[in-house]
């Protein structure tokens, strides 16, 4: 009897790279002469991280150096989730948070891409924030991994092929 072969979808970010990528436009942003006076700063609280400025336009420049040096890290901006400004006082703010796992209505949308678009003899069940994929050939799930390279909703990667 042939053994099935499996492999993960996840959707992991690098805590460490993405506070690199935070030091690294703090830094841009106390430098530029463009930010100098405007009360540009960008700051992370666990899990929520906080943008202000005094105007929507410098709030958005923000997000936008956060966004580059989170790219040159090699993290995704679909890890990436941000609001939209807001005013609040004086200044203007967005709010954003690094996602991590895969949510369950993410998840719904990769099974049933995988069950219309995929060879027949694939599986995928949901396990907690990831997904198990199995089939008895290794060349049905190789098919899966190159499909689901252009999912758009959710960076993902692809562990533990047995």
């Amino acid at each position: 009897m042939a053994k099935d072969s499996t492999f993960d979808v996840v959707s992991k970010v690098d805590k460490q790279e993405v506070a690199n990528a935070l030091n690294q436009a703090q830094k841009e942003i106390a430098q530029r002469y463009d930010f100098k006076g405007t009360g540009a700063e960008i700051d992370f609280s666990g899990e929520k991280l906080l943008i202000k400025a005094n105007s929507e336009e410098r709030a958005k420049a923000v997000e936008d150096v956060f966004g580059s040096k989170l790219v040159k890290r090699g993290i995704s901006l679909k890890s990436f989730d941000s609001g939209e400004p807001y005013a609040s006082g004086k200044e203007f703010r967005i709010e954003g948070t690094i996602k991590e796992g895969i949510d369950q209505a993410t998840a719904k949308k990769i099974t049933k891409q995988i069950r219309d678009e995929g060879p027949k003899s694939v599986k995928a069940t949901i396990q907690g924030d990831e997904l198990r994929v199995t089939s008895k050939s290794r060349d049905d799930l190789q098919e899966v991994i190159a499909m689901l390279k252009g999912f758009e909703d959710a960076d993902l990667q692809f562990v533990n092929m047995r």
